[in-house]
């Protein structure tokens, strides 16, 4: 059987408890979660990729679960998705606005890639 493996990728700047609810439930739908920290352009970063990375890995490790791994990434969404042989990206959403973007969002990643599902 084939490992399931997730991604969740965003700025986490900073990791939020919201971020630490969904890589705690997103855990459990994989076999292997794979966080993925990533620069957003239009975005102007508190931290730096480097202390961002350090504080989810910091974080992450409270849960004790070696099947969650911590990277960073620059390039599209579904590259690094593909690079870590995922087949299911994990994605959070606050509220209706969040859907529409995601939604949108997720209908390019499929034109991408349709072997990976996106999971709100």
């Amino acid at each position: 059987m084939k490992e399931r493996i997730g991604v969740y990728p965003g700025t986490f700047d900073p990791i939020t408890l919201g971020h630490m609810d969904i890589i705690e439930r997103g855990a459990k739908l994989v076999d292997r979660l794979i966080i993925g920290v990533t620069t957003n352009i239009a975005k102007l970063p508190m931290f730096s990729d480097e202390e961002r990375i350090a504080m989810v890995r910091r974080e992450v490790a409270a849960f004790g679960n070696d099947n969650i791994a911590v990277v960073g990434f620059n390039s599209l969404l579904m590259n690094f998705a593909m690079a870590q042989n995922a087949s299911v990206v994990i994605r959070g959403i606050r509220g209706v606005t969040d859907f529409e973007y995601e939604y949108q969002l997720t209908g390019m990643n499929r034109q991408l890639n349709h072997e990976i599902e996106t999971v709100f």
